[in-house]
């Protein structure tokens, strides 16, 4: 069969040295020192979200240990392979003795693992290393992650493994420990944007910029979802420029002012108006979860205007991002902020399972509607007192933080967050409990690992939190290191605990046995965030 000769943007542009890979800086300035001064680790662990280069990332490093440079000269490993030489061509190929790709997810018993270990003790066939590429890694089960530890910790100085995973918190520690680890960062919207333009001129196809800002957008930081979106997107002008709209359609997402309209006649209570703007968008192609999480992540925005007011001066910024963003934000308070994004996060998966998901979210307006006219707790207390209710029902908020220190200084990193909890700063607390892995912990100063997530001034604003309520000087530091898992997966762990032992009790096993099919629901075993009140 004839080749058409055609190949996906994904494919055709697949970076082929570490200076190619788009946003990841310092992977590519940490392992290109190592190859200069020859400190190469015998296995390295790439993690990062899908399509964001990791695959790719391991085939450079296999042809950067084998590269033998186009006359045959380079006798030891570098730090840009040339890409022309047979080996480099070959492993580019997927086609090379000495570098064996496996994949996980198929292949994830103890005997899969036996025969690496086996493998292993043979010297390469006519490369300068083995390489084994394990994408998918946590796939692989308990026993063959024991089974391949030995090997692991201390291989022939001839082997080198790169692992790949997307859920680097399922491989067990011991591996983890064994690895040299390099975390690829979701690309940003706007780097991600470029990357596309730039390619899409040298594919000859005129792409307008806010066409590039919705791929980049739907991409969520994914290189590889970002060309493939590109592609299709290219493939359907069928020659003509790439517009806004026809991105839109493509994607089944509603026009963006749409949104700010939908925004202002549900947080307005203007419901019927709201449930008519639903209904044109759906009409118009919008798919209504998509509606719903662009009002979610309208409501982040927001939020973030709300605290940060010198957000909205960014010129990137579209101008209904800027303007009517501002604008709108002016007018909410973070409670109420708070609020709507509650009820849009569990609208949201509510519509996600609905049989019908346009009903799901118009139901999730009307909650949303009402909701916006309810005052706030602290209001409503003082309402009640200043009707003459017993002031003992409830104490009434203070209009201001008491001066000097208003808290014990915490002892522990958990009782350290229950205060942003205690002190009703919502967006802080969240953060800390899903977006930070503690490193250290002492009264006064703290280190963290931050998530992407996170946002770039997070250990500035806890520190000043800290230490207005303590009265004491905080410090808090960033780190590289692993840390403990967050607070978020310490629950999730604890739950999934308590599960299994629901499980394996007697009267429950019973129960299952005497029901088939059923099943514990989670939340009659929740257990409750360490820093929750009692």
């Amino acid at each position: 069969m004839s080749e058409t000769g055609y190949r996906v943007l994904a494919r055709k542009y697949r970076p082929t040295k570490l200076a190619d890979l788009v946003g990841q800086d310092a992977l590519v300035r940490t392992l290109g020192n190592a190859f200069s001064s020859g400190r190469l680790a015998h296995a390295f662990l790439l993690t990062g979200v899908r399509g964001i280069g990791k695959t790719t990332t391991a085939r450079i490093i296999a042809r950067a240990l084998n590269c033998t440079g186009p006359d045959g000269s380079v006798t030891a490993p570098v730090a840009e392979p040339c890409g022309e030489c047979d080996t480099c061509v070959a492993i580019a190929a997927d086609r090379h003795p000495d570098v064996l790709e496996m994949d996980a997810a198929s292949r994830t018993g103890v005997d899969d693992v036996r025969e690496i270990i086996e493998s292993v003790r043979y010297a390469p066939g006519s490369g300068r290393y083995k390489v084994y590429i394990i994408d998918e890694v946590h796939m692989l089960s308990n026993n063959a992650f024991n089974a391949l530890l030995k090997t692991l910790e201390e291989p022939p100085d001839h082997v080198t493994f790169i692992f790949a995973t997307t859920e680097v918190r399922k491989i067990p520690v011991t591996v983890l420990s064994r690895c040299q680890r390099f975390d690829l960062r979701r690309v940003d919207a706007e780097m991600l944007a470029g990357h596309l333009g730039r390619i899409a001129e040298r594919e000859s196809a005129t792409v307008a910029p806010d066409a590039l800002a919705l791929i980049s957008r739907a991409a969520d930081g994914s290189v590889r979802d970002g060309l493939s979106l590109l592609d299709q997107a290219i493939g359907d002008a069928a020659g003509a420029t790439v517009e806004a709209a026809a991105v839109r359609d493509m994607l089944g997402l509603a026009d963006r002012e749409r949104v700010f309209d939908l925004a202002e006649a549900v947080l307005g209570g203007r419901l019927p108006a709201a449930l008519d703007l639903l209904g044109e968008q759906y009409r118009a192609g919008a798919d209504p979860v998509v509606v719903l999480r662009d009002m979610l992540d309208l409501s982040h925005w927001l939020t973030r205007l709300k605290v940060a007011p010198d957000a909205a001066g960014d010129p990137g910024l579209p101008e209904a991002e800027r303007v009517r963003g501002a604008a709108l934000a002016e007018r909410l308070s973070v409670p109420d902020l708070a609020r709507c994004w509650q009820i849009l996060l569990k609208g949201l998966r509510e519509a996600q399972d609905a049989p019908a998901p346009l009903s799901a979210v118009e139901m999730v307006l009307v909650r949303l509607a009402h909701a916006a006219d309810l005052p706030n707790p602290a209001d409503l207390v003082r309402k009640l007192q200043s009707q003459g209710a017993p002031a003992t029902t409830q104490p009434a908020a203070p209009a201001a933080p008491a001066p000097g220190p208003t808290a014990q200084m915490p002892q522990d990193f958990t009782t350290a967050v229950a205060l942003f909890d205690a002190n009703r700063e919502a967006l802080l607390f969240a953060h800390l409990v899903h977006d930070v892995h503690l490193v250290r912990f002492q009264p006064g100063r703290i280190e963290l690992r931050v998530t992407d997530n996170a946002p770039g001034d997070l250990a500035a604003n806890v520190a000043g939190q800290l230490g207005e309520w303590t009265g004491e000087r905080w410090v808090v530091a960033l780190s590289n290191e692993a840390g403990e898992p967050t607070l978020a997966e310490r629950d999730d762990e604890a739950l999934r605990q308590r599960l299994e032992e629901l499980a394996h009790d007697p009267l429950v096993r019973q129960v299952l046995d005497a029901f088939p099919g059923a099943q514990i629901d989670p939340t009659s075993a929740q257990v409750r965030h360490a820093t929750d009140k009692e």
